[in-house]
């Protein structure tokens, strides 16, 4: 895999979640939404038929759903989670001080963390992408969406363990 592509860490658990609800969806899931699909179209003027259109943007919902788990499957990495060693990873825990508030969260897709009640930052985020690498005690800063530069400490890294 090229240097560029991102790769996703997932638990096995996570992956194979996320391959049962592809499989569901490009199953079963286009299938039902085709019969919604020609029962709404039965019911005659399409330009006026509210069932017909609601169930064309459900299914473009869901065929944008699968090839977003097409890919996530295609470039993840599987496994157990990595270990932290204080340094900041794709699939840890991390307890920073944002702007002067701590926060923890993982890092990683949030698929990763369905049912965690942590909070899910991606690497690819301007948080993210600003700590990866960093070591508990580093600090550095990154440009919110609003502009505005937040300063941000690293006070610990663990290792995810699917809480």
């Amino acid at each position: 895999m090229s240097q560029d592509a991102q790769v996703t860490f997932l638990t096995q658990d996570a992956y194979d979640r996320l391959a049962t609800e592809l499989e569901h969806l490009s199953t079963t899931g286009r299938e039902e939404i085709a019969a919604r699909i020609e029962a709404a179209r039965e019911e005659g003027d399409l330009r006026e038929n509210g069932g017909y259109h609601a169930a064309k943007d459900e299914q473009g919902r869901q065929e944008a759903r699968i090839r977003t788990l097409q890919h996530l499957l295609a470039t993840a990495e599987v496994g157990d989670a990595p270990e932290s060693n204080g340094i900041v990873a794709p699939g840890t825990v991390v307890t920073a001080k944002v702007a002067g508030r701590e926060l923890r969260f993982l890092l990683a897709n949030r698929e990763l963390a369905a049912d965690s009640a942590l909070s899910v930052y991606s690497e690819a985020s301007p948080l993210g992408a600003a700590i990866l690498g960093l070591k508990e005690g580093d600090t550095t800063a990154y440009a919110a969406p609003n502009g505005r530069e937040m300063p941000v400490e690293i006070v610990s890294v663990e290792t995810y363990a699917g809480d």
